[in-house]
């Protein structure tokens, strides 16, 4: 082998190589590979195809930039390129439209071409496609050593993607638990935390309304808003923080112990009721959908939001079940009910996450009789 074609394969390579294991986008890695393989092989054409289920192979890159045109061009299988794409060794031809073993396969976009050389793009179990070069008719044919040359770059090009790809799905995995993390963090901790202060405020505000100036108790009464309007924030964050990304991934939605959950939001509304409320739990909990978890949570929130500010209630009673029609919550109390002139935002938000995910919402409140909240929920949804 020429050492000047030598040390330009080891360059091709090295370039391939860094440009694949930085993430860079791998159509563009593929531009730079048919382009190397071109000048390498001193080809007036360069090809990568990439194989298919069935055998076939389809133009994933086209060099140089007029013959772009050619991407998605489809081989059959038993063509030289889908044979190379098997894992079967490189194939040369001095003119390949006259060859009895390639001319039946010839497309009409490429009879412009005769010398012809093709090489599996990978080696072993990582052969992904075939490697093709092409010179214009009458041109000399592709001698043994570039051929070697050839074969040497595209087997390691087409590792070298693989793991490649390899790499970056795992860095995929560990961003998405990290943001999943994060979310999870946001979620549980932070929301909580900004919620029992926001209620905290909001029973001082209306406790000890006579005893602040109007000013003083309006800028109260901001505060609980804004303090709203961050959880809701803070929520979208979340969601999108759980969100896949690019569309085209798809995972499985991360699974919540929503038993886990529901103590949670039963502990700062005691600390806020000045009892504990009584929490039912059956079924089994620990690995709802995050997305089915977080209307239920809201849900039960709510609900004992509510019995914080309005009922009056002396007793709280929240029962949680996951059955085989999935998940059902009930929070009652023994208080007044929800006053008529009070907003009744929260809950037309509950009923439209119901009616979203396929559930069920409705509250049941008279004076006498306390209120009762129950949320249904299908998990299949």
């Amino acid at each position: 082998m020429e050492p000047s074609l030598a040390a330009r394969a080891l360059s091709a390579a090295t370039e391939i190589t860094t440009a694949a294991l930085s993430g860079d986008d791998p159509g563009a890695v593929l531009g730079s590979v048919v382009r190397r393989a071109a000048e390498l092989a001193g080809a007036d054409l360069g090809l990568v195809m990439v194989r298919a289920e069935d055998g076939t192979v389809a133009v994933e890159a086209a060099h140089p930039a007029t013959t772009e045109g050619l991407l998605g061009l489809v081989l059959p299988a038993a063509s030289a390129a889908g044979q190379v794409a098997r894992g079967g060794g490189p194939v040369v031809s001095a003119d390949f439209t006259t060859d009895p073993r390639t001319s039946p396969y010839v497309p009409p976009e490429l009879r412009d071409y005769g010398p012809f050389a093709a090489a599996p793009f990978g080696s072993g179990g990582r052969v992904l496609g075939a490697l093709t070069v092409y010179r214009e008719r009458g041109a000399a044919a592709f001698p043994e050593p570039t051929v070697e040359v050839l074969a040497a770059f595209a087997a390691q090009a087409g590792v070298v993607l693989a793991l490649a790809e390899g790499a970056n799905a795992r860095q995929r995995v560990s961003l998405y638990q990290e943001r999943e993390r994060i979310a999870r963090e946001l979620h549980d901790v932070i929301v909580q935390r900004l919620y029992a202060a926001g209620m905290r405020l909001d029973r001082v505000r209306r406790r000890m309304r006579k005893r602040f100036a109007q000013a003083d108790a309006a800028r109260l009464g901001e505060a609980v808003d804004q303090l709203d309007e961050t959880i809701g924030e803070i929520r979208a964050t979340v969601r999108a923080l759980r969100s896949p990304e690019p569309a085209r991934e798809s995972r499985p939605a991360a699974a919540t112990d929503l038993a886990e959950s529901a103590r949670g939001e039963v502990r700062i509304a005691g600390e806020l009721l000045g009892f504990p409320p009584t929490l039912e739990l059956s079924g089994e909990l620990a690995d709802i959908p995050a997305e089915r978890a977080d209307h239920v949570r809201a849900a039960l929130r709510e609900a004992l939001s509510n019995v914080v500010r309005h009922s009056g209630a002396s007793e709280t009673r929240v029962t949680l079940r996951r059955d085989v029609e999935g998940i059902k919550l009930r929070v009652r109390d023994n208080g007044c009910g929800v006053p008529r002139d009070v907003a009744r935002r929260g809950l037309r938000h509950l009923a439209e996450r119901a009616d979203a995910a396929g559930g069920k919402f409705f509250v049941n409140s008279s004076p006498s009789l306390g209120t009762l909240v129950a949320f249904d929920l299908p998990l299949d949804g």
